[in-house]
């Protein structure tokens, strides 16, 4: 049995492993049920990481909630 490392199966799924690690993986997969569940394991973080989620801390709305707030006291208040 070949031990693969967390790396080995990563250039793997990303199709940038030599083509004798392709190989060497491929026959182990069809062999061992552990390295499938890592694969599938790395493969389902993987997903993740391809997934980009855009968004704002929270610091940052409440600060803009706060300016709107003070703004809008402002512009209601009459000037003299």
């Amino acid at each position: 049995m070949t031990l693969f490392t967390p790396e080995d199966l990563l250039r793997y799924l990303y199709k940038e492993s030599s083509t004798e690690l392709t190989v060497a993986i491929e026959a182990a997969l069809k062999e061992d049920w552990m390295l499938r569940e890592k694969l599938e394991v790395l493969r389902s973080s993987a997903d993740g990481l391809n997934t980009v989620t855009v968004a704002p801390r929270m610091e940052v709305i409440l600060r803009v909630m706060n300016y709107a707030r003070k703004t809008a006291v402002q512009e209601s208040v009459p000037h003299h």
